[in-house]
């Protein structure tokens, strides 16, 4: 007699094991499981190919040569207009003028011969005529060009008439400094603009350069690295506009040289 009847157990059957409880099986089929894990690669593999296409290191040097590029066919195109060959005869005055932080526009042309070489050289370049600075510190008063940053059309209509200049590039420096919102430094802003008119004061054309720099104790320098990044589009506006609206007036008499 099998004790465990003893206890309310039932005798097992000779010769067989008492069965185990069977508990369901919580894991998922094989066949399942490789599914799962195949999507999940194929989807792994889409998202490492998205993100290959939405980055990649050459982005940067790609945008910069399309903005170049641009920059090139833009310069061409202006250059490309037509331009009368009595214009090329016709003499410009160049002078460049700065800004001080109380207002005064020194215009002293001796202080500004990187920033005028890097605009004469390129009008030279396109067969146009300018004077030097030495030219024009020889002939014009120092109070006459300073009549050009004054927008005294008397004063700057005698100083192209003593100089025989027929038109005159005025090139005006100013800064602007505020301290940058995300570094503790002062950033500066440099522009530069240029107007381009006749002896008469008539306006021919305005182009401006425009930049930024940390370094802002020296403006001066800031601005000539402006103009030579920007020189090449600049002149290239300033003649397509010469060409395009520049009168052919017979050339003032030059007056005698100041004694």
């Amino acid at each position: 007699m099998d004790f465990r009847q003893g206890l309310g157990y039932a005798s097992p059957m000779p010769g067989r094991r008492p069965q185990e409880p069977v508990i369901p099986s919580t894991r998922p089929p094989a066949r399942a499981v490789a599914a799962l894990a195949c999507a999940f690669a194929l989807a792994l593999s889409a998202a490492n190919a998205s993100a290959q296409r939405s980055f990649s290191f050459s982005q940067p040097d790609e945008a910069a040569a399309q903005e170049q590029k641009a920059r090139a066919q833009r310069v061409a195109e202006l250059l490309s207009t037509p331009c009368r060959a009595a214009l090329k005869d016709r003499k410009i005055m160049v002078v460049i003028g700065e800004v001080q932080s109380n207002g005064y526009i020194a215009a002293e042309q001796q202080n500004y011969g990187p920033h005028f070489q890097a605009i004469n050289q390129r009008l030279r370049s396109l067969g146009l005529r300018t004077w030097t600075p030495e030219e024009i510190r020889k002939q014009v008063a120092q109070a006459e060009i300073d009549a050009y940053f004054r927008n005294d059309p008397d004063a700057a209509l005698a100083a192209s008439k003593r100089l025989g200049a027929n038109f005159v590039l005025r090139g005006l420096i100013a800064s602007q400094a505020a301290p940058n919102p995300v570094m503790a430094v002062n950033q500066v802003t440099v522009t530069m603009g240029f107007t381009l008119s006749e002896a008469s004061g008539k306006v021919i054309s305005d182009a401006e350069a425009r930049g930024a720099s940390y370094a802002g104790a020296d403006v001066a320098g800031m601005a000539l690295t402006l103009v030579n990044e920007e020189a090449d589009l600049v002149v290239a506006r300033l003649y397509a506009d010469y060409c395009t609206n520049a009168g052919i007036d017979p050339p003032p008499k030059p007056r005698p040289a100041r004694k």
